[in-house]
């Protein structure tokens, strides 16, 4: 059998491997412990593999499982407490809206309630209304044969104490009553000849007044002490020129009343019978009793809280 002329046959190679392949094998078992061949290291034990580590496993998991509970149930304590105070406070909001509304809407007014603002309208007119009001400039009274006749104010005194607008006798009771100031002021009749002086006592409340009205003395000869304004008819009243006091109660006002002759006659001076059957003593008791008439004459009382309209 003949071959192609100019080519060689190659023939399959066998036997041991060649030496530099061998040198390669050993370099590669040799090679240290951070390239691709590692050593492995040896497993640690897991604590739950013995007895003891799956006791204290299960005594954790049981006392997280308590905190876990214990936390539970207080947000749930917690939470009612504040659905708790939330409820309260709404019903304490709904029932004070419901009492504002009620009470700020117009109603009637009740027996009670206008048998207050009379009293409180009269108590304060002392104050809100103007001296020359309490005190008018003309005052209407009935004279002899019930003829009308005016008196004309002279003058207007200061507030004074109690104590010291009147005698002893009556001052005394005033002010153990709680008087609060005396008003006073001197009018003169139509003919000039009788000075009459006026004191409103300012008690608390119409009580105070009561009880002060049960302990004042009937005595004619004490009460407010007159108010003389120089230059005027009334300059010579005085208190040894008084004939006759008297008083009348309205409201929370004890109304006193004095009266003498203009030309200083002393009450000495004139003899009983005279006083008894002149016109002196009925204009001064009618001018005291128009006062205080006007002082507590009921005022209009509105039907409902806000008005006359409910």
């Amino acid at each position: 059998m003949s071959d192609k002329p100019g080519r060689a046959r190659r023939r399959p190679i066998s036997g041991p491997p060649r030496a530099e392949h061998v040198g390669d094998e050993a370099k590669r078992r040799e090679l240290p412990l951070g390239s691709a061949v590692r050593r492995r290291t040896p497993v640690r034990a897991w604590p739950a593999a013995t007895r003891q580590g799956r006791t204290a496993l299960l005594a954790a998991e049981r006392a997280e499982q308590a905190a876990l509970a214990q936390g539970v149930r207080r947000r749930t304590h917690f939470l009612a407490l504040l659905c708790v105070i939330v409820a309260v406070s709404a019903v304490v909001a709904l029932l004070g809206t419901v009492g504002l509304l009620a009470e700020s809407r117009s109603r009637p007014l009740t027996p009670a309630e206008q048998q207050r603002y009379k009293q409180e309208e009269i108590a304060r007119r002392w104050q809100a209304w103007p001296a020359a009001t309490v005190f008018p400039e003309e005052v209407q009274y009935v004279g002899l044969d019930r003829a009308q006749q005016y008196a004309r104010r002279v003058g207007i005194a200061p507030e004074t104490r109690c104590g010291q607008a009147a005698d002893t006798a009556v001052g005394g009771v005033l002010e153990e009553h709680g008087c609060v100031t005396m008003l006073r002021a001197t009018y003169i009749d139509q003919t000039a000849t009788f000075v009459i002086t006026v004191g409103v006592a300012v008690l608390k409340d119409e009580e105070s007044r009561v009880s002060a009205a049960e302990q004042l003395s009937v005595d004619d000869r004490v009460g407010v002490h007159p108010v003389a304004f120089p230059g005027t008819v009334a300059e010579r009243f005085g208190p040894e020129q008084r004939q006759r006091n008297s008083w009348v109660g309205a409201g929370p006002y004890i109304v006193f009343s004095t009266a003498g002759y203009a030309d200083g006659r002393t009450r000495a001076a004139v003899p009983p019978e005279e006083i008894l059957h002149s016109e002196l003593w009925p204009a001064a008791r009618s001018v005291g009793g128009q006062i205080a008439y006007f002082l507590a004459e009921p005022p209009k009382v509105p039907r409902c809280t806000q008005g006359n309209v409910c």
